[in-house]
């Protein structure tokens, strides 16, 4: 973009063969409509209306409501291109969630899908509506002056402790991510992303798409349902999954005929990079998916706060249960066994809130992520949980429930499971199994088949037998709903 110092807009509509394509529906047809070109013409058409609220929008925050699809991209950019701030909304959110993040956002301006307006009516107050199919203004934009450190997105973060909070995310910031992941992972303008995460997230929005956007590739966006999933690697060079979905997938590959699981598996080789995030991925889970295709999945680390901090190697070594090593630009220091992190993909604060912000940082300006993780001798990182419910205090021993929870799914009779500490007068904390299973199972089975696998304190002495576990729209386990759960003890 002429004249502008945001790093991340020049890439964005600066793209040197405007009849590539960017996006694809879930049909996979290409059509003109989702070139580069294309794109960039209706984003800047948008972002002059945009700017026919206030002539300079200079960081004044602009939410919109599309779901996943070439004019959700539409959108993002001609905000982008406007001055303006993006603020993410998601058909996923309910009416309260909505209500708070327009209250706590206070946008400017409003852009929704037609067909999703009645969710925002009654909560826009005087703030304009613009719908995303109504006819441009055919005006030439004289592109925003916006700078690298100007704020570009707000996201919100998935709220595990109390109401969410907007993350402040500069140009600058997002530019850095990208251009750090586009030298990890080595994307390549010929790659087509099969994209089926929420856009509402940063896995979804910057790591995925912008990411393909910012190398000049293609992205398909669809809804995740496993079957359509396998058929579509046969078409694609890059999947980024959380362990949920990698979970539906190996169910939908056991439950195919052996014909189907043939196709499948070939198509997916096809695959030059999987990843996986936002939650730990089983290394039993990793070894199916790798037997199943011959594709190693790739797990990394990140924060909406932080960007991509760690990540295993493209090329190199991918250890199951790791996250890997820090990204280009990145440093992780572990200070008592938490992971504090300082870098370029920094987000500038939470919005409105200047005491969260300043306690979120120690004393040496490194972010507190709240994560707790060891290194081997190489320098890999692993998580052991979040300090605040992944370590659990019992008879005098501080336990990594993800440790349990790993030797934990290995039991043939369990789905899913999480593990946490419930009070107790003897022990501290006692350690908790909450299992969704596929046969009967008693808490003396598990404890025999944990005694052979694992030191007893580890063992745990509850077991709870639940339907489901509780999890975010991005596969997030919502611990603090399981220490409520009306569920028997066995």
């Amino acid at each position: 973009m002429s004249g502008s110092a945001s790093p991340l807009l020049a890439r964005l509509v600066g793209h040197p063969i405007a009849t590539d394509v960017a996006v694809v529906g879930p049909d996979g047809a290409a059509g003109g409509a989702g070139t580069y070109g294309a794109i960039g013409a209706r984003a800047r058409a948008l972002a002059a209306q945009l700017r026919g609220v206030r002539a300079t929008l200079d960081g004044a925050r602009v939410a919109f409501l599309v779901p996943p699809s070439r004019s959700y991209v539409d959108t993002l950019v001609g905000v982008l291109l406007s001055g303006g701030c993006a603020v993410p909304l998601s058909p996923l959110h309910g009416p309260h969630e909505l209500e708070h993040l327009i209250a706590d956002s206070s946008p400017e301006a409003i852009v929704v899908a037609r067909e999703l307006a009645p969710r925002v009516e009654g909560l826009r107050g005087a703030r304009p509506l613009f719908f995303i199919d109504d006819p441009r203004p055919t005006v030439t934009l004289h592109d925003a002056r916006v700078t690298a450190e100007a704020p570009a997105m707000i996201l919100y973060t998935s709220g595990t402790t109390g109401k969410p909070k907007g993350v402040v995310l500069s140009h600058g910031a997002i530019a850095a991510t990208l251009a750090s992941l586009e030298e990890a992972w080595q994307w390549r303008r010929s790659d087509r992303l099969l994209h089926t995460l929420p856009l509402h997230h940063t896995h979804g929005v910057i790591v995925a798409l912008l990411g393909a956007l910012w190398a000049g590739a293609c992205a398909q966006l669809l809804p995740f349902e496993a079957a359509r999933v396998w058929q579509l690697f046969a078409d694609s060079t890059v999947f980024m999954g959380v362990p949920t979905m990698y979970v539906k997938l190996m169910e939908a590959f056991e439950a195919a005929d052996e014909s189907t699981r043939a196709r499948w598996s070939l198509g997916a080789k096809k695959l030059r990079l999987a990843t996986s995030g936002s939650a730990a991925l089983s290394a039993r889970l990793h070894q199916a998916f790798r037997e199943a295709t011959g594709v190693t999945i790739l797990e990394r680390y990140g924060m909406t706060e932080i960007g991509m901090a760690l990540s295993n190697p493209f090329e190199g070594e991918r250890v199951p249960g790791s996250v890997g090593l820090e990204l280009p630009g990145v440093h992780v220091d572990l200070v008592d066994d938490e992971l504090r992190v300082r870098s370029p993909q920094m987000f500038s604060g939470y919005h409105g809130d200047r005491a969260a912000t300043e306690a979120a940082f120690d004393e040496q300006g490194r972010f507190r992520t709240g994560d707790v993780g060891e290194r081997d001798e190489r320098g890999y990182v692993r998580l052991l949980g979040r300090a605040s419910s992944d370590i659990i205090k019992s008879g005098g021993y501080k336990l990594s429930a993800l440790e349990i929870e790993e030797v934990l799914r290995e039991h043939p009779a369990i789905v899913e499971v999480a593990v946490i500490g419930v009070p107790d007068e003897t022990w501290g904390e006692r350690v908790c199994a909450c299992a969704v299973v596929r046969e009967p199972l008693e808490l003396e089975a598990l404890r025999v088949f944990c005694k052979e696998r694992m030191a007893s304190y580890k063992v745990p002495r509850e077991l709870r037998v639940v339907e489901s576990l509780p999890r975010n729209a991005m596969g997030k386990l919502q611990k603090k709903l399981l220490h409520g759960l009306d569920s028997p003890a066995r």
